[in-house]
């Protein structure tokens, strides 16, 4: 059976942005960006709601934007060759191939593709994210602390649920970001 994995990169506070919206705090260094392009690479399927793909498109839409250095462009390829499933109920149509947009979230259609994936998922984004921790879909979270305090902002994850973690890998980097591994238990 796949995992679903939660992966996000937050403040030391908990947040994944600030409380004006920005996040190029959380830019990685190319160690942790190389270590990243590593954990992304087994995952087959994207779960996006409409913001994160908006963020997201780039990868495959702007040549720019891999051209930057050969971590970017192997990223870059990790994340076109992986399909795409976006959550959303204005977005019209996708811009990227390897997409589809889904209306609504569907915890028992994802426990099927959890089922039948031949590759780990991943769900982007906390609002998202919190429907499958909630549903009890989660299998993983890749945490990503940067050593910044934001005072606030968007949570990186649910505030609203309380998740039981056992800790299963952890890694520090040069310049001070910690990467943490988690298992989520059942409750």
């Amino acid at each position: 059976m796949a995992k679903l994995i939660y992966s996000a990169i937050m403040s030391l506070d908990g947040y994944i942005e600030d409380r004006t919206g920005h996040f190029d705090w959380a830019q990685p260094d190319a160690e942790v960006h190389g270590f990243i392009n590593n954990l992304e690479r087994p995952v087959g399927i994207y779960l996006y709601g409409r913001r994160m793909y908006t963020m997201m498109v780039g990868w495959e839409t702007d040549p720019a934007l891999a051209d930057q250095s050969t971590l970017m462009r192997d990223f870059a390829g990790i994340w076109q060759a992986a399909s795409k499933t976006v959550y959303s109920r204005t977005l019209q149509e996708a811009t990227t191939s390897n997409t589809r947009i889904e209306r609504e979230f569907d915890a028992e259609a994802i426990r099927g593709l959890k089922t039948s994936a031949a590759s780990d998922l991943a769900i982007g984004g906390p609002d998202l994210a919190a429907h499958a921790f909630r549903a009890g879909l989660v299998d993983e979270c890749h945490i990503f602390l940067i050593p910044i305090v934001v005072g606030g902002g968007k949570p990186g994850l649910p505030p609203d649920s309380t998740l039981n973690l056992t800790l299963h890998e952890e890694r520090r980097f040069a310049g001070g970001t910690v990467f943490l591994r988690y298992q989520v238990n059942p409750r």
